[in-house]
Formats: C-alpha cells, sequence, structure tokens
C-alpha cells in the first residue's frame, strides 16, 4: 500500500475529530447527520456533515480504511485539489439521489392521504410530534407506511456515498488490479469487483439487507449509489475533456 496521501490524512483526522465528538456530546447528531428535508431538523448544512459522522466503530473502520487505501492512491495520481473536490461531490451526489429516493416515496404516501381528506400540515405535525393517525395505514400497504415514516424519522450518517465513489473511480483508471474482501479471499479484478458489490447491495438492499453490517437495517443504499453514479459520471466528463487544453486551434 502506498503512503498515506496529504488530504486523505486531513479527511482522516477530520472523521475521527467527528467522530470522538460525536461520541461525547450524542446530541451532535441532531444537527450533524442528515434528516429529510419535510422534517423540522434539516439544515441546509447536513449534506456535508453528514459524510464526516458515523454511526459507531465499524462503520467509521471499514470506511477510513477504504478511503485510506483507494484515495490515496486517486490523490498520488490526482493531487489534493482535484481529489477533495471529487471526494465532497461524491458525497453530496450520495445525499441527493437518498434524498430524491426519500422524497418520491415519502410524497407517494402522502399524495394518497391528503387525497383521502388529511391535511399535510396536520400530517406533518403529527410526525414531528412522533405520533401518526393509525387511519393512514389502512390507506396504504404496509411497505409504503414503513417506507413513508422511516423517510421522514431516519437520518444519515457516513462516508460510505463518498467511498463509493472512490471505489468506481478507481475501478475507472485501473480496471484490472486485483482487489478482495476478507470474506472473499479470491482477488477480483476492479473492472468486476465495483460493479459486484453495487448490485449486491442494491439488490440486498431492496431485499432489507447488505453486504456490510448485519440485517440489514440502516442502510442507506441509495446512498451507496449515488456516490457511485456520481463518480462515474465525473470520471466519464474528466476523460472526455483531459485533452482540452492541448488541442490546437
Amino acid at each position: 500500500m502506498m503512503n498515506m496521501t496529504p488530504v486523505v490524512k486531513q479527511l482522516l483526522i477530520i472523521n475521527i475529530i467527528f467522530f470522538i465528538g460525536s461520541q461525547l456530546v450524542p446530541v451532535s447528531y441532531d444537527y450533524l447527520a442528515m434528516f429529510f428535508p419535510e422534517n423540522s431538523n434539516f439544515g441546509i448544512w447536513q449534506p456535508l456533515t453528514h459524510m464526516f459522522m458515523h454511526g459507531g466503530i465499524m462503520h467509521i473502520a471499514f470506511n477510513m480504511i477504504a478511503m485510506v487505501s483507494f484515495g490515496s492512491a486517486l490523490e498520488h495520481f490526482w493531487g489534493g485539489k482535484k481529489f477533495l473536490f471529487f471526494y465532497i461531490s461524491c458525497g453530496l451526489g450520495s445525499a441527493l439521489l437518498h434524498t430524491a429516493v426519500n422524497y418520491y416515496s415519502f410524497q407517494d404516501t402522502m399524495n394518497v392521504l391528503t387525497a383521502n381528506g388529511f391535511q399535510k400540515a396536520d400530517i406533518l405535525k403529527l410526525l414531528a410530534e412522533g405520533r401518526i393517525d393509525t387511519r393512514w395505514q389502512d390507506l396504504v400497504t404496509v411497505s409504503k407506511f414503513n417506507a413513508f415514516i422511516d423517510a421522514y424519522t431516519g437520518t444519515v450518517v457516513g462516508a460510505s456515498g463518498a467511498i463509493y465513489g472512490l471505489l468506481t473511480a478507481f475501478a475507472f483508471m485501473f480496471p484490472n488490479a486485483e482487489l478482495a474482501l476478507m470474506f472473499i479471499p479470491i482477488p477480483i479484478k476492479a473492472k468486476y469487483f465495483v460493479p459486484g458489490i453495487l448490485a449486491v447491495d442494491l439488490f440486498l438492499g431492496f431485499k432489507g439487507g447488505s453486504i456490510f453490517g448485519s440485517g440489514g437495517t440502516g442502510i442507506a443504499h441509495f446512498a451507496h449509489i449515488g456516490g457511485a453514479i456520481t463518480g462515474f459520471l465525473m470520471m466519464l466528463y474528466w476523460k472526455k475533456n483531459q485533452f482540452n487544453n492541448n488541442r490546437w486551434n
């Protein structure tokens, strides 16, 4: 493994500081984790700050190991400024897709409720108070109702979206590099490994599980996919325009 690069080292330190601070001051999650935009706890800074918060020691350990491993390789070739721009962009892209999917799910049920005579303001007031009207459950399926409640009450923390962007970029730049997970001892080329874990993670997301974590609860699968898509689109754009400055008029 190559030496840790400067920006990766700074990001590692920031993440550790945020993690220790959040353990000492648990209320910090109420301000720095990312809430649903309809939730009164939502702040415009949260799409940025959520990527430096983590839910537990294993959560931050896995993300930081991946960031150091893949991020150092990318920063070595790109330089610090380009790497940091890419990392933050992927984190924001992951937040955007996660929020968009949640908003669609939330609004789908909200439309059903308002069509049946419930007022949106009253619904949001009850949700903000941590209560529900049991009549709502008679109008939608159990899965849609659960998704509706989870979208409003759930929070997002972690660098996973940005990490998935790094994985995608690494596979884009070093497609034949061999990678392996602890529970997959056989090395697999990056061009197969990264699409594979994305496909499995997305599939298990719909099934209520995850390749990382137990039980699959609390896994922001679409945040992972959002980070990967953002990273892929940025890599395509950079590849297409990498020679622009060298072209003759």
